[in-house]
Order: C-alpha cells, then structure tokens, then sequence
C-alpha cells in the first residue's frame, strides 16, 4: 500500500474562493487551484452573476482523474463525497467547497475516473437522496493544504482500508479497525422487497461475499452478511451504511456482527453458503412472490433503474450492467452475454480465461452472425453475477467490453457433423476450473481486474528477469515484480489494467517447464 504521506486533503474556507466563472468559463476551471488561498479569495471571485455560464455551455473538458461534482447537499461530509468514487479506484485526494456545495475528487488512476464517469453517465449519482452533478476537472491532479484534519483522517482511513492495511489512530471513531468479516445488516423503510440475491449483488462490489443469512426479527429484515476479511467488511461499512437501496426508502443500516465465522447450513432463499454449492436446499421458499416478480418485470427497465440510488458508494453491482437482477427477473440461468468484443482477435480460450477468474465457465459461443459478440455460460447464477459486476466495462484487446444477463438459459452446442469453425467450445470437463472443488480458498481471493497479477507455481530455476520478458513479450510493460519469500509465487505489475487482463489471458496456464503451468489472477495488493 502506498504510504500515507502522499495522501493530502483540503478544505477552502471562505465564500468566494471558487466562483462559477472560474470553473465554467471557456471550459477552464481556474488557472490553478493553488491561485485561491486559503484565507483569501480567487482574483476572479468579484465577478457578477451576468458572467456565471450555464452548464450546458460550457466546453466538455476531456478525461481526467480529477472529477468536479456540484450541487451537493448542505453539510455534505467529506466520507460521503469519498464514497461516490469508492467503488471504482482508490481515491487519493479531496478538496470541498462547503460554501459552494461542490467538491473535487482525485481518482489514483484516470481509467478509474473514466470508469466512474460512464458508470454515473447511465445511473444518477445521490447523495443523501439529492441528485448530484459529476463531470471532468481541467485539473490532472489536485493541490490542496492539509489544514483540515477531520477529512485527512478520513481519506487515509479509507486509503488504508483499499490497501489492505489499517486505519491511522487519528481516523475518526466511525472508521476504526473492523475485528469481524460479518456485518449485521438492517433495512429500514423497507418499501420494495429486498432479497439475499440483491444484498449479495450489492455488497460483492467491495470484494468477495462468502456468506449470507437473511432473517426477521423484532418486525424488521436482517441479515448476516460474511466477507473474506474484515478490511474488506469495513470498506463496506463505511461506503454503504445509511444509503438507499432505492430511491428514500430501504435504508441500509449497517454494524459489525461479534461473529466471525457464519455456520451456514442450506443454500436457499434465506441463507447461503457461496463457497459450498453443493449444500441442500433445505425447506426454502422462492425468493419472492412471482406475482411480484412480474410486477417488477412489467416496469419500464429504466424507470426502475432510475430508482435505485446507486448506494453512492457501491456503484452497485446489481446495477453495473444497466439492470438490477431481483430474484425471479429473466437471466438468472447463469449465462452472460458479452459483446464489444475485439472479433479479429477473441477466441473462446480466451473468454474461458478471463471470465474463469470469476466462476466455472461451462460452454463460450461466438455468435456465428455477429461475432463481437459472445454467449458465456457459467455454473450457476450467482457465478454470473460475480462476473458480470467485476468485467462489464473492462477492456479486452483494445475494447470496452459490455457483459449482461442472458435471455438464454444454456449455451448448446453445435449438432453432430456441423462444423461452426471453432466458434463453440465446450469446458465442462476443463481442469482449469478454479473453483470446483468446495471451500477452495480460490473462494477468498476473487479480485476485480487490477494491473497488479498474483502468479504461483513458479518453477525454482525462473528468474525475476524471466517472468518479465514473458510478460513485456504478451505486450505491455512490467512497472515492478516482487517475489515472496519461497519464490514459488510473485507479484507483477502491469502499466495498465488493460495489460494485465491481457497477460493473465495469455499466459495463465502456461507451461514454463517440467509440467509447471504458470497460474495467474488479480491481486487486490500493490508492489
């Protein structure tokens, strides 16, 4: 993780520091965020309303990490505008306009800014259940002071949550170390019905759900929710209590459970125990009503969409494919449809090995008439969800690839004799499935794609410069590698996500010698 000493927050205090002429006026913000001192104001601050340029006018400033969001509510804190952007990168500096209700937001990455920004560009992004305004900053990066230490405490307890690491002593009391991976869930105002499907969808965004049991108690909907690690259940926590699950109404409130381990017994509508598929079903009812089921089908898709309040911080992925998958609504078979695909240069092989990270894929079809597109059929429905949170969006061969929920309920293959060019593959005896077997810590360490890759099974004779040629030679460059400490495995880092996606598709499996096959996946840590 990095150190917290790059991290640095800023608060600009007095009315006038940042008027509307300076971020609007021919699509430059102002000359330097550092032109506005701290006690002072901005040169430009006495300018008239006359001058003040409406949005819709200004020039579309081009992609950057640094996001400018307006129109926030009164006594927005600095967690809540950290949030917004939790989900789609570490976030490295803020800087709050409390007299403007506006705020900047510096994103680690400009591919996580781009990531947000699409994302909200489709699902409006609330805080407090008020609609805010989200664009690109013409700022590349944010100076501020660090007078304020309320938000420093904040953001380094947040920076030190996404590394893996532990809150600072000063982080403020809300933020303190969590000892428990189980979180004690309770929906208030409950208008919707909220299943075990949709907490799982929401809650997988900050890292791997290993458990849920889902119960009533004193009139009220609860549920236990167990992640692989307790960083991971407070990352959570400080994102997603207090939000709406759907517009001002099913309120998320959220503790620490003093569990640590959940027992789960049965996989049903009211527990489940994501890293034993094979348990029984038990006595579970269906997970909702197919009457309502059909309510919520029958709604217009986007209407529906429009009344989630995307958890301002979970960027949810029960909505990051443009839908929310409610327990009964069509797609729920386990097969995805990817499409923006790369047609000259994607192979079934390929597919099985990227979305093999997130579940066991059975059967990949390119479509024979529209080969951008592909159909990925995994072992059960939940592994879909996992995929499809973590891949839509991502870039694969030069492409952002768009992955959803299938209308099909299985992939078929090919009749006998019919020669479909090697567009159809069937992996449903592949011993490259990761997560066949039960309770397989492969359950523990699913990760969204990130340039840092985790390789093991390294033979003793390769060398670091080894395994940097190799993967400099599947295109892209090697930022760093650090052996551990039996050189049996490695951390590589890749310059870009896109590489990294690209080198774990090409050389997971690899043979390096002696039948040792190379094993590749994401890493949540940093070199």
């Amino acid at each position: 993780m990095d150190g917290m000493g790059d991290v640095a927050v800023g608060v600009k205090r007095g009315s006038d520091e940042l008027m509307s002429t300076s971020v609007y006026n021919s699509g430059s913000e102002m000359s330097s965020i550092s032109d506005v001192t701290a006690n002072g104001s901005d040169s430009k601050s006495n300018g008239s309303d006359s001058k003040k340029l409406r949005v819709e006018d200004r020039m579309e400033a081009p992609p950057s990490r640094v996001l400018h969001i307006r129109k926030l509510p009164n006594e927005t804190s600095e967690s809540e505008v950290i949030a917004l952007g939790l989900p789609f990168g570490k976030v490295t500096n803020i800087l709050t306009l409390k007299g403007k209700n506006q705020a900047f937001l510096e994103l680690g990455t400009e591919e996580a800014a781009i990531t947000m920004i699409n994302y909200y560009s489709t699902v409006t992004p609330h805080v407090r259940n008020v609609p805010v305004f989200i664009q690109y900053s013409n700022h590349k990066e944010l100076k501020t002071d660090s007078g304020n230490q309320r938000a420093q405490a904040v953001l380094q307890a947040v920076s030190a949550v996404q590394g893996g690491g532990t809150p600072t002593s000063g982080s403020i009391a809300d933020l303190t170390a969590a000892s428990s991976p189980v979180l004690r869930i309770i929906i208030d105002n409950m208008f919707y019905p909220v299943t075990l499907d949709v907490l799982q969808q929401i809650f997988s965004k900050f890292g791997t759900v290993m458990k849920i049991i889902t119960f009533t108690k004193n009139n009220q909907f609860q549920a236990l929710l167990q992640f692989n690690d307790p960083p991971t259940a407070q990352q959570a926590k400080i994102a997603l209590d207090g939000q709406n699950i759907y517009n001002s109404c099913c309120t998320l409130r959220i503790d620490y459970s003093k569990l640590v381990n959940l027992n789960v017994k049965y996989n049903n509508d009211k527990s489940r125990d994501y890293t034993r598929p094979e348990l029984p079903a038990g006595d579970g009812q269906p997970a909702m009503d197919p009457n309502m089921a059909a309510a919520f089908q029958g709604k217009d898709s986007n209407s529906l969409l429009g009344g989630l309040s995307p958890l301002n911080a979970a960027a949810a992925a029960a909505a990051a494919a443009g839908r929310v998958a409610l327990s009964g609504h069509s797609g729920s078979s386990g097969v995805l449809l990817a499409s923006n695909l790369n047609e000259e240069m994607v192979t079934p092989q390929s597919l099985f090995t990227l979305f093999g990270v997130y579940g066991d894929a059975q059967r990949v079809k390119i479509l024979y008439n529209k080969k951008d597109s592909a159909l990925i059929q995994m072992a059960d429905a939940n592994q879909a969800q996992l995929a499809m949170s973590h891949l839509n969006g991502q870039k694969m061969h030069g492409k952002a690839i768009r992955v959803a929920l299938s209308k099909h309920t299985s992939v078929q293959l090919p009749r006998d004799g019919l020669d479909d060019q090697g567009l159809t593959k069937d992996f449903t005896n592949s011993p490259l499935h990761r997560f066949k077997k039960p309770g397989s810590k492969n359950f523990q360490n699913i990760f969204p794609p990130t340039t840092t890759l985790h390789l093991s099974n390294i033979p003793t004779d390769v060398t670091e410069e080894d395994l940097r040629l190799l993967f400099s030679n599947a295109g892209g460059t090697v930022n760093a590698f650090k052996f551990f400490q039996d050189h049996k495995m490695a951390l590589l880092q890749m310059s870009t996500v896109e590489e990294a996606i690209q080198g774990l598709i090409d050389l997971h499996n690899y043979n390096m010698g002696d039948n040792h096959h190379l094993r590749v996946s994401f890493s949540k840590s940093t070199i």
